[in-house]
């Protein structure tokens, strides 16, 4: 159960209100609590607690926060040993505001995650490793660098494309498995709404697929899962909870998915998995504290 993570590693600054802000407006925030976070570090830590040995490589910079983050993530049970440390360079930074009723608005500075280079990636061993997890919060090129030398490894390649960029759709012939949320396949798809229903979904999904072999995740919030082949789709349906911050959500899906897939997990039951740990983490306040154990996971499932 191998699972190598490429991807951003940030400090979350929470403000928590009663409302977001519309343009021009000022609200007052009722608390600030600083936290680990980035699609990478969280997809890592993600992917750790649900029991996965988990690599990060990635870029903080020289700061005093750089080196906390990294300490926090080898807490996890994370291995930083790829992560650099820049001087010179400031940490990526994320300004989170999440409301009462858990909506979020994200602002992220990216600093050192901007920098990890296809050098940096090509240089590196991924003999055993299983799964290959990225998002969109570290360079394309890096990206492309590791799915084509993981690819040689036999490696399933696993991408976020997260946030939706430009960029991203030239990595989708590369990927085996492909991460989106409803908005960010409407964006890539060319739709004017976002798909709903799981035929539309599936519809919009299969034109972002090149190749037969692939396969196409979308996370539906509350509504669930939808899984797409070229030749078979389904839903699991989402778990009935009470949210109290979303902010990590799908991080913590594509992670606990990376590693319930890197111990040869079927499909369907590893998107169940990975559902119920996304349902878990919405629970609690904060994106890397948030994820929940594989223990944890099985015995709400079973509920």
């Amino acid at each position: 159960m191998t699972v190598f993570v490429l991807g951003s590693i940030n400090l979350d600054a929470v403000a928590r209100v009663d409302d977001l802000p519309r343009p021009g407006e000022t609200v007052a925030g009722t608390s600030l609590e600083l936290f680990l976070g980035g699609k990478g570090a969280n997809q890592a830590v993600a992917a750790a607690r649900m029991g996965a040995a988990t690599r990060l490589m990635g870029a903080v910079g020289g700061d005093d926060s750089g080196k906390s983050l990294k300490a926090s993530l080898a807490g996890y049970g994370v291995q930083v040993a790829d992560v650099l440390e820049l001087s010179g360079v400031p940490t990526g930074q994320a300004h989170v505001w999440v409301a009462n009723n858990a909506e979020n608005m994200i602002v992220v500075t990216a600093g050192a995650n901007a920098l990890v280079t296809p050098q940096q990636v090509g240089s590196t061993p991924l003999e055993g490793q299983r799964v290959l997890l990225c998002q969109l919060e570290t360079p394309a090129t890096a990206i492309e660098t590791l799915f084509r030398t993981g690819a040689a490894k036999g490696a399933l390649r696993v991408l976020n494309a997260a946030p939706a960029l430009p960029q991203g759709a030239a990595l989708f012939p590369l990927t085996d498995i492909l991460i989106l949320n409803q908005t960010e396949l409407a964006s890539y798809a060319k739709l004017d709404r976002e798909p709903v229903r799981l035929e539309d979904v599936s519809l919009a999904a299969r034109k972002l697929m090149s190749r037969p072999d692939q396969t196409i995740i979308v996370t539906l919030g509350s509504a669930g899962v939808a899984a797409v082949r070229r030749d078979e789709a389904f839903l699991v349906e989402g778990k009935k909870v009470k949210a109290v911050d979303t902010v990590g959500a799908g991080d913590c899906f594509c992670g606990s998915l990376a590693a319930a897939l890197a111990s040869s997990m079927d499909l369907r039951d590893a998107v169940e998995l990975a559902n119920g740990a996304a349902a878990l983490s919405v629970q609690k306040a904060g994106a890397a504290p948030s994820m929940p154990s594989r223990r944890e996971v099985e015995a709400f499932l079973e509920t």
